[in-house]
């Protein structure tokens, strides 16, 4: 079997009575693509992003799209704030997102040892999971919107593309953290960001930004706190899925 990556581009392609049981689509664009008299059984879609555009998703004529949205707000009370755009709704964003945070933490710390550090299906653990919180928190609050010079933890995760988008993964650790150590980097963070919208105003919100990944992107201190509050909510997901994974193999 062949697994096409990189250049290996299938734009435009029209396949025919091609089987695809048991693919597995990894950082693919699949915009645009038209499905027809499938057989589509036992399919598993990941789109974090799927809400942050107008875009459509249509099964069998019905859009998905808003499903799935109220579906997720019906299970994580909250993540309806996610774009709140004024500084109390800001407030009240961050103390779900806090909320929904310490009772996983709470659920993990419940389960066998070492449930922290199990990795399902090759994802983060629930541990590597808080330490790439820890970074998108320096990275988008401390280092974005309250400019400290030097913003990153070294307990920080970031994924294997973060060197080619210029993050200076040198401040890292190589040594594993223990989870107390995770633990405790990540409140300091978590404390960061309460702090912050504590006293935040409309006139501090629309002040300019510098993007970390892409520094001519224009941003906002309001538009980086969104993306702290996506990266938030949609870990959290991944968290609680991948328990719900190990629990469902332990019974």
């Amino acid at each position: 079997m062949t697994n096409p990556t990189g250049t290996d581009q299938l734009e435009g392609a029209h396949l025919v009575e091609v089987s695809l049981r048991g693919t597995r689509f990894t950082d693919c664009d699949l915009t645009g693509v038209v499905m027809r008299s499938v057989e589509l059984a036992d399919v598993d879609v990941d789109a974090p992003w799927l809400f942050e555009t107008e875009t459509r998703v249509l099964v069998n004529g019905v859009d998905v799209v808003p499903l799935v949205r109220a579906e997720l707000e019906r299970r994580f009370p909250g993540r309806d704030l996610m774009t709140a755009d004024d500084p109390d709704g800001l407030r009240a964003a961050w103390a779900a997102v806090e909320a929904a945070w310490a009772g996983a933490q709470e659920r993990a710390a419940a389960m066998p040892a070492g449930t922290v550090d199990v990795s399902v299906d090759g994802e983060w653990s629930f541990a590597q999971t808080q330490r790439h919180l820890v970074l998108a928190t320096d990275l988008w609050a401390r280092g974005a919107v309250l400019g400290v010079e030097r913003p990153l933890h070294p307990l920080g995760l970031a994924d294997a593309s973060a060197g080619d988008a210029g993050l200076d993964t040198s401040v890292f650790t190589t040594a594993a953290p223990t989870y107390e150590e995770v633990l405790e980097a990540r409140a300091d963070r978590v404390a960061t960001v309460r702090d912050l919208v504590a006293t935040v105003t409309a006139d501090d919100l629309a002040r300019p930004a510098t993007n970390p990944w892409n520094p001519q992107r224009p941003e906002t201190a309001l538009s980086c706190l969104h993306t702290v509050l996506h990266e938030e909510w949609e870990h959290l997901r991944f968290a609680v899925r991948d328990l719900d994974a190990i629990e469902a193999g332990a019974s």
